[in-house]
Formats: C-alpha cells, sequence, structure tokens
C-alpha cells in the first residue's frame, strides 16, 4: 500500500491510501477542481476512484466529496451522522456504516474507529492487508485505550498534532474557540501527539506523517523541535496545507 496526502489543515483534508488495485479516498476537503488537479499531479484518475470514506461532517472534511462522488459515480462511506449533513449525494452511492465496521475493498480492509471529537458520529480509519497496516489519526480531542489499541502495530501512521499548547493560549482566537480546539473533543496538541506516538510506536513502524497542523497555533520550528528526536528511531514528515505530502510507501 502507499498513501498521500492532497492537504492537511483548517481549510481542507483528502489523503489517498492506494494497493494498485483499489484508490480510496478519506474525507474531500477542497473544492472538485482543486481535488482532480492533485490527483492528476500524483497520477490518480478521479474516474478510478474505488471510494471516498468520510472521517466526520466538519466542511474542511467534507466540502468536496458531494461534487466528486456524483460527477465520478465514487461509493461514499460514512456513518449516518456523517451522511446527514452531506446533501445532495445520489442514493445509489450511500453506504451507511457503524464506528466499528470493517470494509473491504479490492484488498484493503478499512477498519472504522471510534473518536472523540465534536461532530455527529465521528470515526477514523486503519487500513490493513494481509501484510500491512496504515493508521490515519486526525480531529480527535483525546485519547484513550481504545484509539491505542487500533492504532498499534501500524507500519506507517499519519497522526495529526494541530497546536502548540501555549501558542494557543497566548494567541488571538475567541476564548471559546480556545476551549474548543484543547478540550476532549477537539484536537490533539503536540504533547498529546507524541503521548500517542509513544504508546503504539514499535520496532516496524516505518513512517509517520504530521497533520492538520493549525496555521495560527503550531510553527514548523516547534513541530521540528518537539519531533526530532523520533527521527532517530522512524521517518518523520510534515504535510502542509498547501502541498500534502508526496507518495508514501506503507511499509519498508
Amino acid at each position: 500500500m502507499q498513501f498521500t496526502s492532497l492537504g492537511s489543515g483548517s481549510k481542507g483534508n483528502c489523503t489517498v491510501v492506494s494497493n494498485g488495485k483499489s484508490t480510496i479516498l478519506v474525507d474531500c476537503g477542497f473544492g472538485i477542481t482543486k481535488t482532480i488537479d492533485s490527483l492528476v499531479a500524483r497520477g490518480v484518475d478521479p474516474r478510478e476512484v474505488s471510494a471516498i470514506f468520510v472521517t466526520h461532517e466538519h466542511g474542511d472534511h467534507i466540502r468536496g466529496v458531494r461534487m466528486l462522488a456524483n460527477r465520478f459515480d465514487i461509493p461514499v462511506f460514512a456513518t449516518v451522522g456523517t451522511f446527514s449533513k452531506i446533501p445532495n449525494l445520489h442514493p445509489m452511492l450511500v453506504n451507511e456504516i457503524r464506528r466499528s465496521d470493517v470494509i473491504s475493498i479490492d484488498g484493503i480492509n478499512v477498519r472504522s474507529v471510534d473518536v472523540p471529537h465534536d461532530a455527529l458520529e465521528p470515526t477514523q480509519f486503519v487500513f490493513e492487508s494481509t501484510k500491512e497496516r496504515f493508521g490515519l489519526l486526525t480531529d480527535i480531542g483525546s485519547l484513550n485505550d481504545g484509539v491505542v489499541e487500533h492504532y498499534s502495530g501500524c507500519d506507517s501512521l499519519f497522526v495529526e498534532s494541530n497546536h502548540d499548547i501555549d501558542m494557543l493560549w497566548n494567541g488571538n482566537d475567541p476564548e471559546f474557540l480556545k476551549y474548543r480546539v484543547s478540550g476532549d473533543l477537539g484536537h490533539l496538541s503536540n504533547h498529546q501527539a507524541k503521548e500517542f506516538l509513544s504508546r503504539v510506536k514499535h520496532s516496524r513502524l516505518a513512517n509517520v506523517v504530521i497533520g492538520h497542523v493549525s496555521q495560527r497555533n503550531n510553527s514548523t520550528a516547534i513541530l521540528e523541535r518537539e519531533f526530532e528526536h523520533l527521527r532517530r528511531e522512524y521517518t518523520v514528515t510534515f504535510a502542509t496545507q498547501e502541498a500534502g505530502t508526496p507518495w508514501f510507501s506503507v511499509k519498508k
């Protein structure tokens, strides 16, 4: 399996997972033109996308889902709560899932994981084949044993490290937003992301991509400092809002 990010952050998110037979999008938070252009730039024909899995209903994750799916007849998988906020999607493309399901798409098993976030029925996903596991974990406010268990043993991870807690609380965001972002249903801080990685790391972990980074409440310099020591153990890369990431192999 391989994975790439088309962009990650509060202005839009989309991750691509492929095994050569199937190509799966997680979320589509960009307009259809940007999404198509970004896919083509990575060698992906949007007509060959096998499925879109949607984590939750916030605009930076669903903005382009309806238009892309309807235009190219792409099946969409999401919880009932998430679908309630994606209007005008062709009924034949709707595939409702629960937050504990495993869906098989041409050799990739997509395992949904229940996560704490301020959305109706949010879920994140782990992708599995016979020999590889890739975990995608963004938009989660707090860690619990169930989440850690699902993401243990992954060969590669994409995990959010949204904010530096000092930058957040000393910044210009309104108080309610500071509480929302840092709360148990918000987003992981740099410290929480490091805690997560310390709990799930193992000897086969190859790549860690840090994503969903706040452009106001975090910085490249802080991220480099916080995660530099981990580069002795595995590859650490930062996904950007504008460019996302190149392709990564899930397993070395």
